[in-house]
This record gives C-alpha cells, structure tokens and sequence, in this order.
C-alpha cells in the first residue's frame, strides 16, 4: 500500500492548537500516526526516501536528522559522538531568570558543600555585572550528573551583548532557551533562538518562574512555538514541526532493524541519536522550572522538588559533541581572557599571558604539545601548549590531556585571538571563523582638555587611549575602533550605547580619563539611497500611563504593529519598530512619563529608508559661565531658571554643563556670584532653600548629552560640557 505525503501543508495548519495540553509533546497521537507510519513502509521505500526527498527539497535539512541520513564512507570510521558530555548554552531575554536558573543546577549539582556560604548569581562575578544586575560576559562552567558532564555556558541577556551570544554558539551542541512564564518570548529571545537555529543547535525551552500567580503557560507555549516556525520557515525545516517529524521517527526505528543490510549508521548509532532527532528544533522538550526555588518538571502543575526532569532533558534531547576522535587537531577559539585558575578571576599572570577558549573539534590536546595557530590556510604560525585546563565545577583544573568534545582553555600562545584555529602542527586546518553581525552605533572618544585634565586620572595621553581601546577588540569581537579625523580622537562602534558605556565605565575604572561625545547611529547607503538602522522596541506599561508612552514614541517615528494586555496586572505589553536614532535618550524620558514603571527592551531589527528628522530633546542646558566654586547664594536664583546637576561647594569651570534648562536653548549662569558684604543689618534672617540636585550616572550623561556637548569621564566624576569647537550661541 502506497503512502502519500503532502509536502505543500500550508503554514497555518501546523500552528499549536490553544485548547491543547501545555505539555512539549503529545506522545499519545503521535504513538497513534507511528504506528499507522511503521504499517506502510517496506524495505524498498526506506532505502529510496533519502533520494527522493532531496529531491523535494534541494536544500539539505540542518539537523542530525540529515547527519543521520547522509552517508560518507570516507569519514564514516572517523565521525562519532561522545556519550559522557553534553555542551550547552543558557539564552534568554535580560531578566528571564538564566543566571538564577545556573545557580540552582550548580546547588543540586553538589558543586558547593553543603555548609558553604554562596552568594546570589554566582556566575555574575564581574562589579559592573553585580551593580546592574545583569549578565556582562559568558563565562564557562561545568557538572556531573550521573555518568554525564554538562559543560554550560552563561550568557548575556541584554542585546546589546549579543556578540558574547554570538561567539559561544558554535562550542555547543544545544542550548536551555529559559522563557519567562508571563512575558513570553521577547526581542532577545527572538535573536538568541535565531542564531542557535542557525547553527542547527537542539533546544530545550525552559519555562521560567511558573511560581508567579500570573504565570501563562500556555501562553507562553504557544507562543514560542509559533516563534519557532516564524524563524525556522524554510521548506525543509516546516517539515520536522508536524506530521512529518513522527515520520523520521518511525523511519529510524525501522532503519535500526534494517540496519545489517543498509550501508548506513549502526543500530548503536541510531539509539543514541533517537532521543535527540525526537526533540529537535521545532518539536522543542518544555520544561517548566522556578530558578529560584530550584524545582523542575514536565507541566506546570507537577514540579519535582528539584532540577531532576531538567537534567533529564538535558541528557535525552541535547546531542554530545560531533567529534573525529582520531582526526587532526582542530580548536577554534572563541574566546580570550587572562590566564588564572579560577572560572571569574581576571587578575593577570605574566608567566601564564593569555588564555584560549574553545571547544576541542577533532583530535586531542596535550600539554607541551607544539600547535600550529591558524587565522586562514596561508595565515599560520606555530607555538606552544604551556598549560591546559577544563572546567569542573566552578574551577579550571589543569590536566595533561583533553580529548575532543570537551571545552578547554588554552595557555602559552601569547598572540592568540578570536576566531582563529589552534590544529595539527603538521596537517592541520582553520575551521569557518566567527562571525558576528556589525555595530550600529558609534561614538567618539577624546583625550581630556577640560581645565580640569590631569587631577583625577592616572592614564591622561593619546597613546594611552589608544592601546587601552585597540586592545578591547582582542577579546570584544562586536565592537570596532577606527582612528578619527584627529590624532588624538578615535570612533568606537558598538551594538547599541551599553555596549559602548560598559566599555566606558571598566576604562574610568582602570583610571583613565578621556572625554566622549554623543552617540551616533550607523547609517549606509545602497542604490544612492540613505538606509539607518531600525529596532523593535517592546514597552512594558501600566496602562495608566499608556497615552504619555504612545505619544512619546509617535514622536520618534514609532510605528506600533503589536499590543497586548495582561488584565490580572493591568499592564500592556506594546510592540513598536523605531529608528536606532528615535532610541536615544528615550529611556529616561519614558521612565519620566511612566512615573519609573514602565520597562523597555530593544533589539535590532534591520535597515530601512530614512525615517526623516527626530527631536530628542525639547530643552536646553543651564551653563557655568566662569570658572570657580559654586555658592549657596549664586544657587538659589540659578535653580529658578531650571534643574541644576551641581551643589554648593563643587568646583566647576566655564562651558560646564550645571542643569537642565527649563526652556528650549542654552542659558549662561554664574553659579559661582558671591553676596556682597555691606555695612547695613538686617534686621531678620534670610534663609535659602536649596532644591536637590539631579544625580545622573554615566548612562544618564550620555543619554542626555547632544551634538554639541560632550561627557568628561574621570575615575571619581563624570561631568557634561558644551564642545568648545561646536558650541552653539548661548543666552
């Protein structure tokens, strides 16, 4: 009896049914279309489908299931899978729980004695990562549970990190997509499951937080499914999200008992990879957790008391690593940082230099070994291992040997960068470098020439600036620096102003001091016509203060496609696409309208038509107009005119920037006037009433600051100035 199977299925009849179980999988239909599968296939069939699917679809599949399927004689002795380790990574959107989520897993996995005292996000040691309470840098760690090592990657949530995302992705075989259980999938969610897809990687979704009383299972479910096929639409890739999957499933398992007499994997084989085409891609394993408390389970209504069905999960739908065991060695490294023993310690070692990591490929790796460093087929140089190390627990431990598959770090290769290949001293090749996608802002950074330069900074010269910024591309692979018009000015560009700012706030506190101007976005020009960059912007807002919010968006050429309502909360959740340029000092001025309640994520999105003139600011500046000390008496008249940054007793110097005007344009103050003595009493005591002053951080500065103004940044004051070569005319 022949089957047919309609490879035409339009979109719409694969999306999730709302009524259905929020359960990852429904075993029991599919237990029911496999067993009417296995009834029709023969030998013939199983042997011809390969062939006549390619010829369905031209494009290979990017999943094991084509790993599976293809058969290269030449090679086959060589390829295999480690069973004993398991590489992933954790991705989500900021504020999604990743990090809370890696410090339960760390607990149950007994990597702390029970009696240890172990802060909060203990992966997130960096001082900037814990003052901001966000995920900077990816950092490498591992456990064992049962007879498997599980090597994890933490990973930045914020979008302006991504290339942290970006770089890690290919040392893995799958990744934890951590969801919160009442946003959903948000901008980065989208960005961070692109790119894993992109690489073919599985993925266990990780409902986060079920705790909370409005958690959305469903929702969320439902949700990231249909984010699945939005980004995973291709033809080929349709095809694992339905019927088809159960398909594939049923074909393996007849394979296994055909295997003696097809020239294809073995029955070994296909055991091991069973479980993982099971889960692949678009029919996801859902696992609903609260990080916090440490639980896990299959539905939101039965957790376990611990992580136990996540660790499953982990071992049953996340392949080993892909390695050729006896191949040449090949190790592309994907990240760069000081040499030290422990995971987060960044103090440097001159005898050790620089660390490499990376994930071992083929081969194996020893200490003392000679290596040949590859950036290219013509582009090589030999050095040599003079440590190596891997990760267990919350530590690097030196061994003399690391087979492929596992995650190492690498020392002795002084020079080393990332993207370049550490193989085969004498066969060995690069492997595909990394690729990351381009800054979208820029920004000019300056040596100090207020009249204030040389107090506070340890590092004030040109040289200085220049080493210090050109040796943050050794280990920040999104980020580019170019010489600017000066020989003492040079342009940074980044994925968005944090990405920028962190670099701005580690050089202040290596003692440095310099000043920056005002963010700039990238724009590019295509067929003679001007393109700029465009985000999607999501806003989190009681919908009290919706109207300020819509408003203050329409103003920055918004353009509004999504909205939706959480009635329990009473909070909307509003989509716009917005010019990069419409985001700039948007974040204050929607915290301002908000009363400080609504929350704003962004992400890029792509480039378009120019979107015309934006105004991002209505009002001016209140500017110091002599050099001096700042009294109570100048003040009290000053702060009618406006908002003043300052208070009595500051020093500050002319062109200083001392508050917000209250008007549009610039106004000139002396905020340094002293009362004149007189030789007439007064009879009653006059007492000044001085307002609180506006304290604004680094982010704040450089939000506020426009084309004329620059931040002069110090190691104990940041402080605004209007640009002495682009100063407008003032009142």
């Amino acid at each position: 009896m022949e089957m047919a199977l309609s490879f035409q299925t339009p979109l719409k009849s694969i999306n999730p049914n709302p009524n259905r179980s929020s359960s990852s999988s429904s075993l029991f239909s599919k237990q029911i279309l496999a067993r009417r599968f296995s009834s029709t296939l023969s030998t013939d069939r199983v042997s011809n489908f390969g062939s006549r699917l390619r010829s369905l679809n031209p494009t290979p599949i990017k999943c094991s299931i084509s790993e599976a399927t293809e058969t290269v004689p030449e090679k086959k002795s060589q390829l295999m899978r480690r069973r004993d380790i398991r590489n992933i990574a954790i991705v989500a959107h900021v504020d999604h729980g990743k990090t809370t989520l890696v410090d339960a897993m760390l607990k149950q996995a007994k990597v702390f004695r029970d009696n240890q005292i172990v802060q909060e996000r203990i992966m997130d040691s960096n001082d900037l990562e814990r003052e901001r309470g966000i995920t900077i840098l990816s950092k490498n760690t591992s456990i064992f549970y049962k007879d498997t090592k599980i090597n994890i990657i933490d990973t930045p949530g914020h979008s302006d990190f991504g290339g942290e995302v970006e770089r890690v992705l290919n040392m893995v075989e799958g990744v934890l997509l951590v969801v919160d259980s009442v946003e959903g999938p948000m901008p980065q969610t989208r960005f961070v499951l692109k790119k894993a897809l992109e690489f073919g990687h599985a993925v266990v979704v990780v409902v986060n937080k079920i705790d909370r009383p409005s958690a959305r299972p469903d929702f969320v479910i439902n949700s990231t499914f249909e984010l699945f096929i939005e980004l995973n639409a291709t033809d080929e890739q349709v095809l694992l999200s339905d019927v088809i999957t159960l398909f594939f499933l049923v074909l393996c398992r007849t394979m296994m008992k055909l295997s003696k007499h097809l020239d294809v994997l073995t029955d070994t084989d296909f055991e091991y990879n069973l479980p993982a085409i099971f889960c692949m891609q678009c029919d996801f394993q859902a696992i609903y957790a609260s990080g916090i408390k440490g639980k896990a389970g299959l539905s939101p209504e039965n957790l376990a008391d611990d992580l136990g069905p996540l660790f499953e999960a982990i071992v049953r739908c996340i392949p080993g690593p892909r390695i050729e065991k006896d191949g040449a060695l090949q190790m592309l490294v994907s990240s760069c940082s000081l040499c030290c023993d422990s995971v987060t310690n960044t103090e440097y070692d001159e005898h050790k230099g620089r660390v490499a990591i990376g994930r071992l490929h083929a081969g194996a790796l020893q200490r003392g070994m000679d290596v040949r460093v590859c950036t290219s087929d013509e582009a090589c140089r030999y050095a040599k291992i003079s440590e190596l190390f891997v990760y267990e627990k919350f530590n690097r431990i030196p061994v003399e040997t690391v087979e492929a598959g596992d995650i190492c770090a690498v020392c002795g290769i002084g020079d080393i960068l990332i993207g370049e290949t550490i193989a085969d001293k004498n066969f060995g090749k690069p492997l595909p470098a990394i690729k990351v996608e381009e800054p979208t802002v820029k920004m000019a950074f300056a040596i100090n020439t207020s009249p204030f330069v040389g107090r506070e900074g340890k590092y004030v010269t040109s040289r200085n600036l220049r080493d210090r910024l050109y040796r943050e591309l050794e280990r920040n692979l999104a980020m580019k620096v170019e010489d600017g018009e000066t020989a003492d000015t040079f342009i940074v560009s980044g994925r968005g102003t944090l990405h920028i700012t962190i670099l701005i706030e580690n050089m202040r506190r290596e003692g440095f001091e310099f000043m920056v101007g005002p963010p700039k976005v990238i724009n590019k020009r295509v067929d003679d016509k001007l393109l700029e960059p465009f985000e999607i912007a999501t806003v989190e807002v009681p919908e009290v203060y919706m109207g300020p919010v819509v408003e203050l968006l329409g103003k920055r050429r918004g353009q509004m496609f999504d909205m939706q309502g959480l009635g329990s909360e009473g909070t909307s959740f509003i989509k716009y696409k917005i010019p990069t340029r419409g985001l700039l000092g948007l974040r204050n001025a929607i915290l301002t309208a908000s009363r400080g309640t609504a929350i704003l994520n962004t992400i890029f999105d792509s480039y378009g038509p120019w979107a015309g003139d934006i105004s991002t600011r209505d009002q001016g500046s209140l500017v110091a107009f002599e050099d001096g000390a700042i009294t109570s008496y100048a003040l009290a008249s000053a702060q009618e005119r406006g908002q003043m940054f300052v208070s009595p007793g500051m020093e500050v110097y002319k062109g200083q920037i001392v508050g917000i005007h209250q008007r549009p344009g610039d106004l000139s103050l002396n905020v340094c006037k002293k009362k004149a003595a007189t030789n007439i009493r007064s009879n009653k005591e006059q007492t000044v009433i001085l307002d609180t002053p506006l304290t604004y951080s680094l982010d704040d500065c450089i939000e506020y600051i426009q084309e004329d103004e620059l931040v002069e940044v110090t190691p104990l004051s940041i402080r605004m100035c209007k640009n002495p070569k682009l100063k407008k005319k003032t009142k």
